[in-house]
């Protein structure tokens, strides 16, 4: 295994990874399967940022694009048109987030870390949009590499693996190497739950998430809310949030460094009490 990496530089702004951070989810898309809408405009953004980063949130994710089973890919304007006030206004007013933008296209990328996004996730993994990477080493920015089989429109129409761990291990195996080879220094890896993936290969592959800390790169998991959860109890994903907070702990157990969530207070909780756990048995 090789040693952990615990500190990605985020222009200039060190995160600290030796503890388990909390990354907030502000989607300001109108069609997001839990919270779209939500965030209309500057003002609801601006609380919802500020509240996040009051209960404990360390980033902010700023999305303007659904990634729903069977979401399409929206024009670079219409996505840029969305994101870029969301992040200079958090910018301004909250210089201590480290903001995130969530998009899979490089110019949308390249905009937003021009106006303040210090870290660029993207679900796609380059590819759907082939420049990507190049734009990633351009920048210098920590990137966050997600799995995912096929494209949001027909990821769950049929997913198939061998084997779902030793699948994914591969692909973060050759991404890795790719992203290296150009100069990215900075790297995230996230199992992408949900993503074109049946709620069997999900909970095979958190009970198994551990197997990826061979990769010595830091594990973001991205439970929050999710069919995986509200599925198996049969209820909606406004009702998922226990569920949420059960399958989190399972993530920190399985040496996930970042939770993406929509509720912070409750994740932060988590962290909380896992560290108190860790602490009382010597780990």
């Amino acid at each position: 295994m090789l040693v952990q990496q615990t500190t990605i530089n985020c222009a200039g702004k060190l995160l600290d990874l030796s503890e388990p951070k909390i990354m907030g989810i502000l989607n300001v898309t109108p069609d997001s399967f839990y919270d779209g809408g939500q965030l209309g405009n500057e003002q609801a953004i601006l609380f919802q940022a500020d509240k996040m980063m009051r209960e404990g949130a360390t980033i902010l994710d700023i999305g303007g694009m659904s990634s729903r089973p069977g979401a399409e890919v929206i024009s670079e304007e219409e996505e840029l048109k969305r994101v870029l006030p969301a992040i200079k206004i958090v910018a301004e007013n909250l210089p201590k987030a480290i903001i995130s933008i969530d998009t899979v296209q490089g110019e949308v990328a390249r905009q937003a870390v021009a106006h303040g996004a210090h870290i660029i996730n993207d679900i796609s993994a380059g590819q759907i949009d082939e420049g990507m990477y190049e734009t990633v080493a351009d920048l210098q920015v920590p990137y966050i590499l997600m799995h995912m089989q096929g494209q949001p429109k027909t990821m769950q129409l049929n997913p198939n693996y061998d084997d779902i761990v030793h699948d994914v291990l591969d692909f973060f195996v050759g991404e890795i190497e790719d992203l290296r080879e150009l100069g990215v220094k900075d790297i995230i890896i996230d199992p992408g739950f949900g993503f074109g993936k049946t709620i069997e290969h999900n909970y095979e592959m958190l009970s198994k998430m551990h197997t990826f800390q061979m990769m010595g790169v830091p594990i973001l998991a991205g439970l929050s809310r999710k069919s995986m959860i509200y599925k198996a109890l049969d209820c909606t994903p406004k009702e998922a949030l226990n569920g949420t907070t059960a399958l989190n702990i399972v993530a920190l157990q399985q040496g996930a460094k970042i939770l993406r969530v929509h509720d912070v207070k409750e994740a932060v909780e988590c962290v909380t009490l896992f560290n108190y756990v860790r602490q009382n048995n010597g780990v």
